[in-house]
């Protein structure tokens, strides 16, 4: 029986993936650096630790990681100041579950990035525990941010619902050995073998229901 579910925020709740990729390209094109499709997908579900370490060593960003991140950072608030890209249905799918269930949220976005969100969207107050990926170990797609989320919210991760996009995501879920509802990213889909983790398949956030997370739909 699921007792709680935990939402990813990027690419499930806010069209996001874009804005990063654009923000992340911008400036390792101004640096001199490497920016393709493989850095791109390289980088999904890291933590911004692993994500800016990466640019700076494998993409060939010469600033040091931690000014990478800030930098980010910077055009990320910015672009969320002048719009939040929420997705269809995401604050609806949120309250919805969030009248069966108490809710998590296992981000790779940095903390700052969780909060405004949270806070622009009004969605704060539905969810009880909010974990960014800079705050354990590792990022996606090993298992700690799920496995902390479940930590905070006092629920087994067995009995943890995890409602994901990405590849990375879909394995990190899978990992902490969640039951894991899938709603591909269209933009940047998830492989054939990530998708084969996930319990349920969905074609958009109106097919979240209470029923499809716990199974009985």
């Amino acid at each position: 029986m699921i007792e709680a579910v935990i939402f990813d925020l990027d690419g499930v709740l806010l069209e996001s993936e874009e804005v990063w990729d654009a923000v992340r390209e911008k400036l390792v094109r101004e640096r001199g650096g490497r920016y393709d499709a493989e850095v791109q997908r390289a980088m999904m579900g890291m933590s911004s630790l692993e994500w800016s370490r990466y640019l700076h060593e494998v993409a060939g960003v010469p600033d040091e990681p931690e000014e990478i991140n800030a930098e980010v950072m910077r055009g990320m608030l910015a672009a969320y100041g002048q719009h939040l890209p929420l997705l269809p249905g995401a604050v609806d799918a949120v309250q919805r579950l969030a009248e069966r269930f108490p809710l998590g949220l296992a981000s790779s976005a940095n903390r700052v990035l969780i909060d405004r969100a949270l806070e622009v969207s009004g969605l704060a107050p539905c969810f009880r525990a909010t974990v960014s990926s800079e705050e354990v170990p590792r990022g996606k797609p090993a298992p700690d941010v799920y496995l902390e989320t479940a930590r905070r919210l006092g629920v087994a991760p067995t009995l943890c619902a995890a409602v994901e996009d990405s590849h990375g995501g879909i394995r990190s879920a899978h990992a902490a050995g969640m039951r894991v509802v899938a709603i591909p990213n269209s933009s940047y889909p998830p492989d054939g073998e990530a998708l084969a983790h996930a319990d349920v398949v969905l074609g958009s956030l109106a097919e979240l229901t209470p029923e499809v997370v716990c199974g009985s739909a």
